[in-house]
């Protein structure tokens, strides 16, 4: 009786891997792909927004391979010299790819409703990020992040509607904010707002006021402002994160 209950019990946690395995295999999610995915989807996008990346991903290895070919000339032994070519030469064009990513995720996503996101998520782990937090039917959108800089709030979309959007966001955030400063950020190219290229670095400068460990705290103080109502996702198709870009090059 024992051995068929371990028999059935095997075989219900063999299959919750397999099952498992198929969704992360189906997953638009980059936190469950694998690192050959992430790089490969990084790939797409830079290739897509950026013409400049693949030939210089492809100069680089060049460009290094033949160093490393003439110093095998003057150099003994003379194999290892075109061995560290190769090999340095490879790392190169991954390089070139993790530089040239965060420009072409921008231009990907630039004018899409949901395009602050990107930068949000480009923020260390020291942030806490709450993407939409407030959307109305004309897809005017407010973002939320907490982090060393206190409580802000990214609004975007018709300038006029999202100002009214961020003045009720940042009164009802100020109700419960105990010292912490609310910020609040309107994206876009006009006078007196951050475009979106620029935005991560307009947050990350902005004074450092709160410690570490409150953070947390406060974000999950937060939790209760957030509403119910619909929520729409960032702009269509995955979106490779700079951390999934960046581990893909390191490899496993």
């Amino acid at each position: 009786m024992a051995s068929e209950r371990a028999k059935k019990l095997a075989a219900e946690q063999k299959a919750a891997v397999k099952a498992e395995k198929q969704r992360k295999k189906h997953s638009e999610d980059p936190q469950d792909w694998g690192r050959m995915r992430q790089f490969l989807e990084a790939f797409k996008v830079v290739r897509k927004n950026d013409k400049l990346a693949v030939p210089l991903m492809i100069g680089g290895f060049l460009l290094v391979v033949g160093i490393g070919v003439l110093l095998s000339f003057f150099m003994d032994p003379w194999w290892i010299w075109i061995v560290f070519g190769v090999a340095f030469g490879v790392l190169v064009p991954m390089y070139v790819l993790s530089w040239r990513l965060k420009g072409a995720m921008y231009k990907q996503y630039a004018g899409q409703p949901g395009a602050a996101e990107v930068a949000l998520n480009l923020l260390n782990k020291k942030w806490v990020k709450d993407p939409v937090i407030a959307v109305d039917r004309h897809q005017n959108i407010v973002h939320r992040a907490v982090g060393p800089a206190g409580i802000v709030l990214v609004g975007e979309g018709q300038p006029g509607r999202v100002r009214e959007m961020l003045a009720t966001e940042t009164k009802r955030h100020e109700a419960i904010k105990y010292s912490v400063p609310v910020t609040s950020i309107l994206m876009g190219e006009a006078k007196n707002q951050v475009p979106l290229p620029k935005l991560e670095k307009h947050i990350k400068k902005l004074p450092k006021v709160i410690k570490a460990s409150q953070v947390t705290e406060i974000a999950a103080r937060l939790k209760a402002l957030d509403g119910s109502g619909p929520r729409i996702p960032i702009p269509k198709g995955p979106m490779p994160s700079m951390k999934g870009g960046r581990a893909a090059l390191r490899g496993r």
